[in-house]
Order: structure tokens, then C-alpha cells, then sequence
């Protein structure tokens, strides 16, 4: 297991980038948080280093993995970037640029993406972008997005990366620590749905960067540990 990493978050001050920097400071990770405006939401905490980032801006983005005097260079970057309205653009382009810069500096990628990208569990045939059942017209174009995203990294051969796919729904709530992944297919928890909160998204990001796993596309759903009768 690896620790004392650096780990670069980019989109720390989203849903699930705050969430994957708490965890990882919590388990005494170093984090370099970098955001277009940072907002230090840890004050006092020798952990976390906020660094403003524009993802648009290549050389940013590379300074700010290869570390300077503030921060140490990345070990692992989590790429959590999101836009409102989907910009499938904007997210390809910062996904390429983030694995091109990682490649050359050798460091792993962990990319939390969107579960349209995986296999529906009724049909194995149909991803779940193309099922109404977990995505409905008005969100087609943000699973579009993802499938894209998914894309890019598979085109990067030269990369260390891993895509990881949250179930359909994904929500802040409470952190249990306990989760079930799996690889290509949407999985549904005990309860008939397919969810979990993003504070266990995280502990699943923080469990794969310290125990890297042989699969490059991983998602995960919440697991409630109830006792046998």
C-alpha cells in the first residue's frame, strides 16, 4: 500500500474533488488542491496546499504537477473536473491535457467520470447512456460527455490512468467506508438502486491510489453490511 503520496486534485472545490481532499488529507496524504479560484477550505492544515489553476492552460496544469517550492510534485492526480452546462469539449481537452503532461512526468491518473459509459445491467449490450431507465433525454448530452472522456483516456496507451464510473446517482451524504466495485457494468446496491455518496466515492478514489487495482475502467456502488438472519 502506498502512503505519504502528493496527490494533485483538479476541480477541488466540486462535490466529489473537497470530498476526495479530505479523505486523502485525513489518511495523511499531502494534497495540492488546484482550482481556477481556490478556496481554502482546510485552513490550518499542513496538508493541504490550494494552487490556482486555470485547466485550460497547459503549462499551468504542468507546473502545478511537477511541484515547485510550495508543493512537491504529484505522485497521482485526481481529475474531477465538471461544467454547468456539459461542455464535452472542454472536458476532453482537459482530459487529454492532464494524461499527456502525467505520461511525460510519470505520474497515475485517476479520473472520476460518468456511469453513462458503463454496461447496462439488464442488457450488457447497451451502455447506460443509451437506457432510459438510468438516463433520461435531458441528460443524454452529460453521458455523451463521459462516453468521450472514457474515449480519450483509452486512446492514451502511454498513460497510467484509471477511469472510474460512480453509479447513476451520486449525492453528498454520509461516509460509511463501505462500498462494492466492479468493472464495465453499472451495479445496483441492496436496496434496488444505483447510488452512493460522494464521501464514499472517495474513500473508493483514496483505496485505488493506495492499492492500484489491474483494471483501467472500475466503478463502484454503496454496500450497506447488514447481518445474516
Amino acid at each position: 500500500m502506498k502512503t505519504g503520496m502528493t496527490i494533485a486534485v483538479l476541480g477541488a472545490t466540486g462535490m466529489v474533488g473537497s470530498r476526495v481532499i479530505n479523505e486523502a488529507s485525513a489518511r495523511g496524504h499531502q494534497v495540492t488542491a488546484l482550482s481556477r479560484k481556490p478556496t481554502d477550505r482546510s485552513p490550518g492544515n499542513p496538508n493541504v496546499t490550494p494552487l490556482a489553476v486555470d485547466a485550460n492552460d497547459p503549462h499551468a496544469v504542468r507546473e502545478a504537477l511537477a511541484g515547485s517550492a510550495s508543493h512537491g510534485a504529484a505522485d497521482a492526480v485526481v481529475l474531477t473536473v465538471r461544467t454547468t452546462p456539459v461542455d464535452e469539449d472542454f472536458l476532453v481537452g482537459t482530459t487529454r491535457t492532464v494524461l499527456d503532461i502525467a505520461a511525460r512526468l510519470g505520474i497515475r491518473v485517476l479520473v472520476v467520470g460518468g456511469a453513462g459509459a458503463l454496461r447496462s445491467p439488464g442488457d450488457r449490450g447497451l451502455l447506460v447512456a443509451d437506457d432510459p431507465t438510468y438516463v433520461p433525454a435531458d441528460i443524454k448530452a452529460v453521458a455523451a460527455a463521459g462516453i468521450a472522456q472514457l474515449r480519450t483516456c483509452q486512446s492514451h496507451t502511454d498513460a497510467d490512468y484509471v477511469y472510474l464510473s460512480p453509479p447513476a446517482l451520486l449525492e453528498p451524504g454520509v461516509r460509511t467506508g463501505r462500498y462494492r466495485r466492479g468493472t464495465d457494468t453499472l451495479l445496483i446496491s441492496a436496496d434496488g438502486r444505483s447510488w452512493i455518496s460522494a464521501e464514499d466515492l472517495s474513500v473508493a478514489v483514496l483505496d485505488e491510489l493506495e492499492t492500484p487495482g489491474p483494471d483501467r475502467l472500475v466503478t463502484v456502488v454503496h454496500h450497506d453490511e447488514r447481518p445474516s438472519a
